[in-house]
């Protein structure tokens, strides 16, 4: 069974850093792309980045330059460091593997406010 398991929430000043984590279980990590989505209030689900096996990137245009998306295959983790915070990243952030199924995170609360 797959497990997908962020830890914590967020709450950051515009301008500020925060870093997510998600750890894996149950899959073969190192042989998975990972996605990171966000959903706003009342907004859809939008695709933010994406690490391949082979550790290739790709970023939504809004947050390129400012997030960096990595991964430990040794600790089946993966994390995405954002920087340069904004008020409109705000947003449940999840992580996102495909095996036979869509595999989610629980979401991660990231609320940036001064």
């Amino acid at each position: 069974q797959v497990r997908l398991v962020e830890p914590g929430c967020g709450l950051v000043q515009p301008g500020g850093s925060l870093r997510l984590s998600c750890a894996a279980s149950g899959i073969i990590f190192s042989l998975k792309t990972v996605n990171w989505y966000r959903q706003a209030p009342g907004k859809e689900r939008e695709l933010v980045a994406t690490i391949t096996p082979r550790g290739s990137t790709n970023y939504l245009d809004s947050v390129k330059g400012r997030f960096a998306v990595s991964r430990d295959d040794a600790k089946s983790t993966t994390y995405l460091q954002m920087n340069s915070l904004k008020p409109e990243d705000t947003a449940v952030y999840y992580c996102n593997v495909r095996t036979s199924t869509n595999n989610w995170g629980q979401g991660t609360q990231v609320t940036v406010s001064s």
